[in-house]
């Protein structure tokens, strides 16, 4: 029989060495940009939304004032596809796809469109630009130094540049680590279709575990730390809740990307016409609710990544009448964002799926907590279609709470995923004109990395 070889055998190589001591210092150089790159982006909305009305003698924002950031918005991002190369850089209505590494030619683009729909209101997340600008700078610096990077050497590198930038936008190195290796299907169709029995069966195996070791009193035989604070008790009604809500994340994740790549199109054949009507569209939107509510237009408006705290922290001041309008308002805004707009999917599919679940959280038998855990993982993904890496960004989001709901977030995270996949249907061929110009595609069996 013959002796597999070492797969192994390159880390203990020179090269290998080289590689791991190129990675840290990307990392460090990627982190310090996309740091500064969010900061600039939270500087502008600030900016605009606040100091701006204040400086023209407003003594605040005009409900009438979302329109005229959106408008310019629409026009900075209708431009920028346009003319500039790489077409601004992936449509998320597509979805969180992997793909090519942006050329240098397209990260101008990228970075211009993503940072006018960031900051100007658009329903759309930092996170898939802040991937392909971290890869696409870290194989430029790269090619700067050594103009001869081998297209394997040049994935790797550019996978380095976006795991630093994920990680520095989500805080969490597992949860970027994670989010990128799923969407990147390094395991394939097969491994996903695999975990997700094993999933269901952890999620109701932690649940029967903990009730009897609630009621025999024999405790749970867990390797885990003694004396920490009760967590929530679970229950039946909660499980059953957790399967309806990921029922219903999928109906209406699989509704926001309809409606999103009805109107892309549309919106496509007069860019510089259209687009800023879509930005005028989110803002009218974000006004009606604001209007409908007494509550801020930034609720609707933005990705959520900073208005999901304090919804939580804050819920028993929202009706359930303002949450429903809310779910309304922001999932439309954000269909309309996808379809015109620069930017990902993650933050404003947690924000909707917290609202949805503290919407529910209203009627009997789901505590406000395991409805916001539920929706969040639920329409995470659905809308991702990244089962384990929404479970993974609920639980840490959520800390202690996300943990004591875990098996919860199990259950309705697999419930929308695989009704998601049966409401789409087989995959449709993707047209040629999707991919952002000047993308090397990689190939085949190399590693790919998920583009913005």
């Amino acid at each position: 029989m013959t002796t597999p070889a070492d797969p192994f055998a390159v880390v203990r190589t020179r090269q290998y060495a080289v590689l791991l001591i190129m990675a840290a210092v990307l990392g460090v150089v990627i982190s310090f940009l996309v740091y500064w790159y969010l900061k600039l982006v939270t500087d502008m909305q600030t900016w605009v939304f606040t100091d701006l009305p204040k400086g023209l003698g407003f003594h605040g924002e005009p409900p009438w004032w979302p329109l005229l950031p959106l408008a310019v918005a629409g026009a900075l991002v209708g431009a920028t596809i346009r003319y500039l190369p790489g077409r601004g850089g992936h449509s998320p209505a597509d979805g969180f796809h992997p793909g090519g590494i942006a050329a240098p030619a397209d990260l101008p683009g990228i970075f211009l469109a993503s940072l006018a729909g960031l900051s100007l209101g658009a329903v759309i997340g930092p996170e898939a630009p802040t991937i392909a600008l971290g890869g696409g700078l870290a194989v430029l610096a790269v090619k700067l130094v050594r103009r001869d990077v081998p297209q394997q050497t040049a994935a790797v590198i550019a996978a380095t540049g976006s795991f630093a930038a994920i990680s520095t936008l989500l805080g969490n190195p597992l949860s970027g680590a994670v989010l990128l290796l799923e969407a990147s299907g390094l395991g394939g169709a097969t491994a996903t279709i695999a975990l997700l029995p094993g999933l269901v069966g952890a999620g109701i195996g932690s649940l029967i575990f903990l009730g009897l070791g609630s009621l025999t009193g024999y405790g749970t035989f867990s390797l885990a730390v003694p004396d920490l604070p009760p967590a929530a008790h679970l229950n039946i009604a909660q499980l059953a809740w957790a399967v309806a809500i990921g029922a219903a994340a999928a109906v209406v994740s699989s509704g926001i990307k309809r409606l999103a790549l009805f109107v892309r199109p549309h919106l496509e054949r007069l860019l510089l016409l259209l687009t800023p009507l879509a930005g005028l569209a989110v803002a009218g939107l974000a006004i009606a609710y604001a209007e409908g509510t007494g509550k801020p237009s930034s609720d609707v408006l933005f990705s959520g990544q900073s208005a999901l705290p304090p919804l939580l922290e804050h819920s028993a001041s929202y009706t359930a009448g303002a949450l429903v309008l809310l779910l309304v308002c922001k999932g439309l805004a954000y269909s309309i964002s996808l379809a015109g707009f620069r930017g990902g999917p993650i933050f404003p599919s947690m924000f909707i799926g917290a609202a949805g679940g503290m919407a529910l959280s209203h009627l009997p038998g789901l505590p406000m907590i395991a409805g916001a855990a539920i929706g969040i993982g639920a329409m995470t993904a659905g809308m991702l279609q990244l089962p384990i890496t929404a479970v993974l960004l609920t639980t840490l989001f959520l800390g202690s709470d996300g943990v004591a709901t875990m098996p919860l977030t199990i259950m309705a995270v697999v419930t929308a995923f695989v009704l998601a996949k049966w409401l789409a249907g087989p995959p449709s061929q993707p047209a040629a004109q999707s991919s952002p110009q000047g993308d090397a595609e990689l190939p085949s069996g190399g590693s790919t990395v998920a583009r913005g």
